[in-house]
């Protein structure tokens, strides 16, 4: 399996190692990389001021099998965005963060479906078993925050994030259990293959994540989510809200359709809780 490296990490890295003439040819590079990426050998050496020979030798150095290899690796580099090459100006500060998060929330709002969202309460309810999946940063966070919103009004669920876990959870469920995955791209190829299993067995497969992608195609049920990343690459995500927005949105739709169940086990809760803990009543649920 081949690994994709990033080409401008490996040049600045190992600049100061470089000969000379070979610093001539990373400076040229990393202040122009779509040209170069794009130029002859022969265009290379004559801006850079140093022989085609110069130039075989820096790719080398840097890591890379030839001259091609390394045109190959600068056009990956740049495929990822110019924001992760050259920096990104944004002068909201902390206020942008707060202002990010609300336009995540008024934005994912908007797609909220009534008729959705009983559907999947109804499956999720009648389930022998919820298994929440989630991978990566945010998404295997909300996968446990929905299993720690769920546990306490009464139904057995666990929340999976490891690649071959989550594999070997699909292959063992059956048509009388429910598999939740939140993917904030629908993109992975383990949480897609995850939803490609659990489907040949039977399970229904509900998605948290954006219509259109791979998961939401395979899966039964899409409560969708969107993303706005800015170009400020510093920024934190504020998609991870709009997950955790539906997973309390689905938690609270559980608890009211069975009140008098989730009523039971909250104030048993509850009741652990004050007792070892003490607080004021309007403390949260073990939060």
């Amino acid at each position: 399996m081949s690994i994709d490296i990033d080409i401008v990490s490996c040049i600045s890295e190992r600049f100061n190692a470089l000969r000379d003439a070979e610093k001539k040819v990373a400076k040229l590079v990393m202040d122009d990389l779509d040209s170069c990426a794009n130029a002859s050998i022969t265009q290379l050496a004559e801006r850079a001021g140093v022989s085609e020979a110069t130039i075989t030798r820096f790719a080398k150095a840097v890591g890379c099998k030839n001259v091609r290899d390394l045109k190959i690796k600068l056009a990956q580099s740049l495929a990822v965005g110019q924001r992760f090459i050259y920096e990104p100006v944004d002068n909201s500060g902390a206020q942008g963060i707060y202002e990010s998060i609300k336009q995540s929330m008024d934005l994912n709002r908007k797609l909220l479906n009534e008729d959705d969202i009983r559907t999947a309460v109804e499956w999720l309810h009648n389930a022998r078993q919820i298994i929440a999946i989630g991978m990566g940063g945010g998404s295997t966070m909300i996968a446990q925050e929905f299993q720690n919103r769920v546990f306490r009004l009464g139904y057995a669920v666990t929340s999976y994030c490891d690649g071959l876990q989550v594999r070997m959870v699909a292959s063992t469920a059956d048509a009388n259990d429910v598999i939740l995955i939140m993917s904030v791209t629908g993109y992975t190829p383990t949480i897609v293959e995850t939803a490609e299993l659990a489907k040949h067995y039977g399970v229904k497969v509900i998605a948290i994540t954006v219509v259109d992608s791979p998961l939401a195609e395979l899966s039964d049920l899409v409560l969708p989510i969107t993303t706005k990343e800015t170009d400020f690459i510093y920024k934190p995500s504020a998609s991870r809200y709009a997950m955790l927005a539906m997973v309390d949105v689905l938690a609270m739709e559980l608890a009211v359709s069975h009140k008098r169940r989730s009523r039971d086990r909250l104030r048993r809760l509850k009741l652990a809780l004050d007792a070892h803990r003490g607080g004021i009543d309007r403390q949260p649920l073990g939060d």
